[in-house]
Protein backbone atom coordinates (compact mmCIF):
# COMPACT_ATOMS: atom_id res chain seq x y z
CA UNK A 1 0.00 0.00 0.00
CA UNK A 2 1.41 3.39 -0.98
CA UNK A 3 1.19 6.61 0.97
CA UNK A 4 -0.52 9.54 -0.73
CA UNK A 5 -0.88 13.15 0.39
CA UNK A 6 -3.94 15.16 -0.64
CA UNK A 7 -4.75 18.85 -0.40
CA UNK A 8 -8.43 19.82 -0.32
CA UNK A 9 -11.55 17.67 -0.10
CA UNK A 10 -11.22 13.93 -0.66
CA UNK A 11 -14.04 11.47 -1.40
CA UNK A 12 -13.63 7.74 -0.83
CA UNK A 13 -16.40 5.49 -2.09
CA UNK A 14 -15.08 2.50 -0.14
CA UNK A 15 -13.74 4.19 3.02
CA UNK A 16 -10.18 4.65 4.20
CA UNK A 17 -8.06 1.95 5.77
CA UNK A 18 -5.80 3.00 8.62
CA UNK A 19 -3.52 0.45 10.26
CA UNK A 20 -3.69 0.20 14.07
CA UNK A 21 -0.67 1.07 16.19
CA UNK A 22 0.82 -1.46 18.63
CA UNK A 23 2.23 0.62 21.48
CA UNK A 24 5.42 -0.51 23.19
CA UNK A 25 5.63 -1.12 26.94
CA UNK A 26 6.88 2.11 28.55
CA UNK A 27 6.02 5.80 28.71
CA UNK A 28 5.10 7.22 25.29
CA UNK A 29 4.64 10.72 23.92
CA UNK A 30 1.66 10.46 21.57
CA UNK A 31 1.81 12.34 18.24
CA UNK A 32 -0.88 13.34 15.79
CA UNK A 33 1.03 11.88 12.83
CA UNK A 34 1.65 8.43 14.32
CA UNK A 35 -1.35 7.96 16.64
CA UNK A 36 -4.10 10.38 15.60
CA UNK A 37 -7.23 8.91 14.01
CA UNK A 38 -6.05 5.35 14.68
CA UNK A 39 -6.70 2.58 17.14
CA UNK A 40 -3.75 2.41 19.51
CA UNK A 41 -3.37 -0.97 21.21
CA UNK A 42 -2.05 -0.64 24.77
CA UNK A 43 0.00 -3.65 25.93
CA UNK A 44 -0.17 -5.56 29.19
CA UNK A 45 2.43 -3.38 30.86
CA UNK A 46 5.47 -4.40 32.86
CA UNK A 47 5.13 -1.07 34.71
CA UNK A 48 2.63 1.77 35.03
CA UNK A 49 2.78 3.38 31.57
CA UNK A 50 2.10 7.07 30.95
CA UNK A 51 0.80 8.22 27.56
CA UNK A 52 1.25 11.96 27.04
CA UNK A 53 -1.22 13.38 24.53
CA UNK A 54 -0.24 16.34 22.34
CA UNK A 55 -1.95 19.72 22.72
CA UNK A 56 -5.57 19.27 21.64
CA UNK A 57 -6.67 20.26 18.14
CA UNK A 58 -10.36 20.53 17.23
CA UNK A 59 -11.55 17.27 15.66
CA UNK A 60 -8.34 15.26 16.09
CA UNK A 61 -9.01 11.99 17.93
CA UNK A 62 -6.92 9.41 19.76
CA UNK A 63 -8.41 6.00 20.57
CA UNK A 64 -6.76 3.57 22.99
CA UNK A 65 -7.80 -0.07 23.40
CA UNK A 66 -6.32 -2.49 25.89
CA UNK A 67 -4.69 -5.29 23.91
CA UNK A 68 -3.35 -7.52 26.69
CA UNK A 69 -4.25 -11.21 26.90
CA UNK A 70 -5.20 -11.03 30.60
CA UNK A 71 -6.03 -8.47 33.27
CA UNK A 72 -3.08 -6.12 33.70
CA UNK A 73 -1.28 -5.77 37.04
CA UNK A 74 -0.19 -2.21 36.15
CA UNK A 75 -1.92 1.05 35.22
CA UNK A 76 -2.35 3.02 31.99
CA UNK A 77 -2.18 6.77 32.63
CA UNK A 78 -3.26 9.30 29.99
CA UNK A 79 -2.15 12.90 30.52
CA UNK A 80 -2.39 16.12 28.55
CA UNK A 81 0.70 18.34 28.03
CA UNK A 82 -0.21 20.15 31.28
CA UNK A 83 -3.01 21.33 33.56
CA UNK A 84 -3.95 24.08 31.08
CA UNK A 85 -5.27 21.30 28.79
CA UNK A 86 -8.00 19.29 30.45
CA UNK A 87 -10.68 16.65 29.93
CA UNK A 88 -14.42 17.12 29.58
CA UNK A 89 -16.57 14.02 29.90
CA UNK A 90 -16.12 10.63 31.44
CA UNK A 91 -16.04 6.88 31.06
CA UNK A 92 -18.38 4.05 31.92
CA UNK A 93 -16.84 1.87 34.62
CA UNK A 94 -17.66 -1.82 34.41
CA UNK A 95 -16.60 -3.26 37.75
CA UNK A 96 -15.55 -6.91 37.60
CA UNK A 97 -17.85 -7.38 40.63
CA UNK A 98 -20.76 -6.84 38.19
CA UNK A 99 -21.47 -3.21 39.06
CA UNK A 100 -21.75 -0.42 36.48
CA UNK A 101 -21.11 3.26 37.16
CA UNK A 102 -19.75 6.37 35.48
CA UNK A 103 -16.59 8.27 36.33
CA UNK A 104 -16.37 11.91 35.22
CA UNK A 105 -13.68 14.55 34.95
CA UNK A 106 -14.36 17.84 36.72
CA UNK A 107 -14.50 19.59 33.31
CA UNK A 108 -12.23 22.45 34.34
CA UNK A 109 -8.82 21.16 35.46
CA UNK A 110 -8.51 17.36 35.33
CA UNK A 111 -5.67 16.59 32.93
CA UNK A 112 -4.94 12.99 33.94
CA UNK A 113 -6.95 9.77 33.55
CA UNK A 114 -5.50 6.80 35.41
CA UNK A 115 -6.92 3.43 34.40
CA UNK A 116 -6.09 1.13 37.29
CA UNK A 117 -5.22 -2.55 36.69
CA UNK A 118 -7.49 -2.94 33.66
CA UNK A 119 -9.12 -6.12 32.44
CA UNK A 120 -10.09 -4.11 29.36
CA UNK A 121 -10.70 -0.58 28.13
CA UNK A 122 -11.64 1.39 25.04
CA UNK A 123 -11.24 5.15 25.53
CA UNK A 124 -11.25 7.98 23.01
CA UNK A 125 -9.99 11.53 23.38
CA UNK A 126 -11.22 14.10 20.82
CA UNK A 127 -9.87 17.63 20.63
CA UNK A 128 -12.63 20.18 21.23
CA UNK A 129 -10.39 23.22 20.68
CA UNK A 130 -6.81 24.17 21.57
CA UNK A 131 -7.50 23.73 25.31
CA UNK A 132 -9.85 20.79 25.88
CA UNK A 133 -10.24 17.12 25.07
CA UNK A 134 -13.62 15.39 25.14
CA UNK A 135 -13.17 11.93 26.70
CA UNK A 136 -15.48 8.92 26.42
CA UNK A 137 -15.37 5.15 26.54
CA UNK A 138 -15.48 2.22 28.89
CA UNK A 139 -13.13 0.68 31.43
CA UNK A 140 -13.41 -2.82 32.93
CA UNK A 141 -11.46 -3.42 36.13
CA UNK A 142 -11.75 -4.30 39.79
CA UNK A 143 -10.60 -0.72 40.59
CA UNK A 144 -12.32 2.44 39.31
CA UNK A 145 -10.43 4.77 36.99
CA UNK A 146 -9.50 8.18 38.39
CA UNK A 147 -9.53 11.65 36.84
CA UNK A 148 -7.18 14.14 38.52
CA UNK A 149 -4.98 17.17 37.98
CA UNK A 150 -1.36 16.40 37.13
Amino acid sequence: MANTTFTGPVISNNGFQVAPVELADGDITITKLTHGGRINFVPDGGQDNTYTLPAPEAGVSYRFVYGGAAADATDAIFITPGNANFYIGGVTFLDTDNEISAVFSDGNSNSSLQINVPAGFDVTFIGVDSTNYRVMGSVTSATAPVFADQ
